[in-house]
C-alpha cells in the first residue's frame, strides 16, 4: 500500500517516560512525543506505546496509512525483561493465549509467537533503573510477537503466566527494525512501505 507523496513518515525510538501523544490528556507533567521533534501538523502515532514503555513508534500524516498498519495484518515483536526466570511451560501458554483483563472484561489472546531469549538484549539503560537483582532476585528475557495490539496487551500476558513484565521494547513492526536506534531519535522517511 502507498501513501500519496505529500504525506509525510516517521520513524522513532520512543524514550521510557514519553506520553505518545501530542497533546496531554490529563495534564500530567509528562514529556509528549512533540518534545522530540518538529512533527508537522496532523501527524500521528500508529499505534502506541504506554508511558512505562519503549522502542520502535511510527508516525505518519496519513490516515488512512495508519488504519492499514493498525490492522492485525502485521506483526508486532516485543523484547520483555520479565520479573523471574520464565520457563518454557509459561512460553507455550502464551502461544496458545492467556485469558487478560480489557474494560472489565475476559479476553483471550490470539494465539501468538514466543520465545525465551538466551541472551540479554542490549538496550541503553533505562533513565528510571529497573531495580537490583541482587536484592530483588533474578530476571529474564522473551520475544513476544503479536498481530494484536490491546491495551497493555503484553503486560497483561505475561502477569497472566506469572512473569510481570519489567520492562518492555518494540523491537519490530512489519519490516521495520528498531535495529540500534537510539532512544529519542526520530528519522523522517519517504514512506513507510517496508512495513507492508
Amino acid at each position: 500500500m502507498n501513501s500519496s507523496e505529500q504525506h509525510r513518515h516517521f520513524i522513532i525510538h520512543k524514550p521510557y517516560g514519553y506520553i505518545s501523544q501530542f497533546v496531554n490528556p490529563h495534564k500530567r507533567k509528562k514529556p509528549l512525543l512533540g518534545d522530540l521533534y518538529d512533527f508537522p501538523v496532523g501527524t500521528m502515532a500508529i499505534g502506541r506505546l504506554d508511558v512505562n514503555s519503549e522502542g520502535l513508534l511510527l508516525l505518519t500524516t496519513d490516515g488512512k496509512l495508519s488504519e492499514y498498519i493498525r490492522s492485525n495484518k502485521f506483526e508486532k515483536e516485543y523484547y520483555v525483561q520479565l520479573d523471574g526466570i520464565i520457563n518454557q511451560q509459561a512460553i507455550d501458554r502464551l502461544k496458545k493465549g492467556v485469558e487478560i483483563g480489557i474494560n472489565g472484561k475476559k479476553y483471550t489472546t490470539k494465539p501468538c509467537k514466543a520465545f525465551i531469549l538466551e541472551q540479554k538484549p542490549v538496550f541503553p539503560e533505562r533513565s528510571r533503573r529497573i531495580r537490583d537483582e541482587a536484592v530483588h532476585g533474578p530476571t529474564s528475557w522473551a520475544s513476544i510477537i503479536i498481530t494484536e495490539g490491546k491495551f497493555r496487551q503484553v503486560r497483561k500476558m505475561t502477569a497472566a503466566v506469572g512473569f510481570p513484565t519489567l520492562r518492555l521494547i518494540r523491537v519490530r513492526i512489519g519490516d521495520i527494525k528498531l535495529g540500534e536506534m537510539p532512544s529519542g531519535k526520530v528519522i523522517e522517511v519517504e514512506s513507510l512501505t517496508k512495513v507492508t
